[in-house]
């Protein structure tokens, strides 16, 4: 072992992609390319009872225009991995505004994308809803990825006889992912073989359901994706355009690219859904929750049972006798929901810790304080211990290092100058999610190291840590390994999603360089240097020496979660704001985070990780909101001009820590995942913040200046 595992390693992909040498789908070169664009519904529910081409099909460089009318039909995919089960042009059907109704080919894009605004089309329309929240009424229970409901103990019991009592409720906003690089897909067919280049966060699961659509073998399809400008989930499921390409580049027989616009980035796959939380705690006098109730009503679509758990957070979370879940969906007319940094526990962290902290001012008790008499030793839904938990040293250390005890608890009572100052904090926690991995580690005749597998890079870091792992037990440097990824023709790897890829590749990169050194070791009869691999394979004339590497965790399948241990990332996360007493704009001053987060291979890229999560946090918090226009049935703005993301003026100082850990049930690395930690529980904190600031409670996100005047 050579220590490599824990050094803050700076990116090795880092120079290729600040000089623009990193190539991304969109700039992949293809003799013969054409260009797809996408005309578009402009309702939201209905049917197309008319289609005029005919302009469009004569324009200038136009090589084929697709409707439903003329598309082949595809065979039917499942939902997920697909996006969603309804796929485009295959009927007249309209289920929301922005969905396609026809693909023009052109042999440029300026040219496709002339000829599809000459599409003309005519519909039957038919009453349509959007605002979940007007029609509550209609909530309806669905299966998604989790069991909708849960419970533990007698609620009722439970809180009719606790003399301290709250319910609140709780809002959070839809938001888009707006990654930077927006969704494109090349598809190009060669010898009746498809060949892809795709911005996915799965390659093998974009081979299976395009495969699966087109009724081909998985052989048959071959997808490639070497850099991702962000994805956050929503290139995670399989989406219409990235089939609809393949059966254009089919249709015309020759390449096609197909770039989403950035309006369409906000129709054309999935979105964070809204949540309408209804929290409701119990407890002692002493603070000891006796029952906690989650409620969640999120947004679905009509065609898939998508569903954000904006309450299982409360599953897990505090230590609570009677405890109970619930979530349920409306469905409207809008495009189905998908995962977006960070799923499921990031809404509900909000609800709930909002909800925690308010108890902590009735009860007159401190935030911090009160989580910890409610630390839960083990998993209170499922009864199973933790696999490893060391959140009582996050409290600790975060509220030592913010400062903490300075604090007083009065709203209002901080200030400095024209600036209301408020400290809020908030706990965060993620469900770690392990997928099955393969790997192989090849030593090279030079004595360099060759990784590969079929997993992604979406801008965590992987193409550093992955050399880094192998390095260590090669006992070479970093510097002479590469990691070849992206690409279904190496060995197999899960989605990058649920913060698994370091648990999931990293363990049979790990598992390959154990074996592969075990060869060298065998070959050379004993211990040897690693300076004299080169010497060896020379004098043995190979040109290289590989060893295969596979990891499966021992859980259920589809998440991995283990039968004997529940697993969990955990935080605690303490942040500043200041609110102008006259304008009443809030701003992020400072935001610490103290995370318990398994074994960290590199604190430099992992830091990086958490800070941009809390970054992903201050935009929920104050800025983010996918409005809707009620009337028309669609969103009121897809741009990046209305839609607000936090900007370099809007960040502040952010300090990530970790707590030593190794948690050896996860994986054999002892990591866990942290991708997506980060994100949970800023909002939350901020909103606590703001209420110590102001006195004002804004339980409905983003916190913007009218909610506090």
């Amino acid at each position: 072992m050579s220590n490599e595992i824990g050094k803050p390693l700076s990116r090795l992909d880092g120079r290729p992609k600040v000089t623009g040498a990193a190539r991304y789908t969109a700039d992949t070169p293809i003799e013969g390319l054409t260009y797809a664009v996408f005309a578009t519904s402009t309702i939201p529910h209905g049917r197309v009872t008319k289609l005029d081409v005919s302009k469009a099909e004569v324009a200038p460089g136009v090589l084929k225009v697709l409707t439903h009318l003329n598309t082949p039909k595809l065979k039917p995919i499942q939902h997920p991995p697909a996006g969603q089960s309804l796929m485009p042009l295959q009927d007249d059907r309209i289920l929301y505004e922005g969905q396609p109704v026809a693909l023009v080919v052109a042999d440029t894009w300026e040219r496709a994308r002339h000829a599809a605004d000459l599409v003309r089309v005519e519909y039957a329309r038919a009453p349509f809803l959007m605002d979940f929240t007007e029609h509550l009424d209609k909530a309806v229970t669905v299966k998604g990825f989790f069991e909708p409901d849960s419970k533990t103990g007698d609620f009722d019991r439970a809180f009719n006889s606790a003399p301290v009592k709250l319910k609140q409720n709780y809002h959070l906003a839809d938001r888009h992912h707006n990654a930077m690089e927006p969704h494109a897909t090349i598809a190009a067919w060669r010898r009746g073989k498809l060949d892809m280049y795709d911005t996915v966060q799965g390659v093998f699961v974009a081979r299976t359901v395009i495969a699966q659509a087109l009724g081909r073998k998985p052989a048959d399809v071959r997808v490639r994706s070497k850099y991702l400008g962000g994805g956050y989930g929503c290139k995670g499921f399989v989406w219409p355009h990235q089939i609809l390409a393949a059966v254009a580049a089919r249709e015309v027989r020759r390449p096609v690219k197909l770039v989403l616009t950035r309006a369409q980035d906000y129709t054309s796959h999935g979105y964070q859904a809204a949540t309408e939380q209804t929290v409701t705690l119990a407890a002692g006098r002493d603070g000891q929750l006796v029952a906690l109730r989650h409620e969640s009503v999120a947004p679905g679509s009509m065609s898939d049972d998508y569903v954000e758990y904006g309450a299982i957070a409360s599953r897990t979370m505090y230590a609570c006798p009677a405890l109970e879940t619930r979530h349920r969906i409306v469905r409207v007319n809008r495009g189905p929901g998908t995962p977006m940094r960070a799923p499921q526990e990031g809404p509900s962290m909000f609800g709930l810790e909002c909800a925690m902290d308010e108890l902590a001012v009735v009860l007159k008790m401190d935030p911090v304080e009160l989580r910890l008499k409610n630390y839960a030793e083990r998993d209170p839904t499922k009864g199973k211990p933790f696999s490893s938990k060391k959140l009582r040293e996050c409290y600790s250390e975060g509220a030592q290092r913010f400062g903490w005890e300075r604090r007083n608890p009065k709203p209002g009572s901080m200030r400095e100058g024209h600036d209301l100052i408020g400290w809020g904090m908030a706990s965060a926690l993620m469900e770690t999610y392990r997928f099955p991995a393969t790997a192989r580690v090849t030593l090279e005749r030079g004595g360099t190291v060759l990784i590969e597998s079929g997993t992604q890079e979406i801008g965590t870091g992987v193409y550093t840590i992955m050399p880094q792992i192998a390095a260590d037990v090669l006992g070479v440097a970093p510097e002479r390994v590469r990691l070849v990824l992206g690409d279904t023709t190496l060995p197999g790897a899960g989605m990058t999603a649920g913060s698994s890829t370091t648990m999931g590749v990293g363990s049979a990169v790990h598992d390959a360089a154990t074996k592969l050194k075990q060869k060298l070791t065998e070959m050379a009869g004993g211990p040897i240097a690693p300076d004299a691999y080169a010497d060896l394979l020379k004098r043995r004339r190979l040109e290289k020496l590989s060893a295969e590497g596979l990891w499966k965790p021992d859980g259920e399948a589809g998440t991995g979660e283990s039968k004997e241990w529940t697993m969990y990332t955990f935080g605690a996360v303490f942040v500043e704001v200041r609110v102008d007493e006259s304008l009443r704009v809030p701003r992020l001053a400072r935001c610490v985070g103290v995370y318990s987060a398994g074994r960290i291979i590199n604190p430099k890229t992992a830091r990086s990780q958490m800070t941009g999560g809390m970054i992903w946090g201050l935009g929920q918090a104050l800025l983010e909101h996918t409005e809707l226009e009620l009337n028309y049935g669609r969103y009121v703005a897809k741009d990046l001009a209305n839609y607000l993301v936090p900007v370099n003026a809007d960040v502040p100082d952010l300090e990530a820590y970790f707590v030593d850990e190794v948690d050896e049930h996860a994986s054999p690395i002892g990591a866990k995942g942290i991708g997506e930690l980060g994100a949970v529980g800023v909002s939350a904190a901020i909103a606590n913040a703001v209420y110590h600031a102001t006195g004002v409670r804004v339980r409905d996100l983003p916190i913007t200046v009218e909610k506090l005047l």
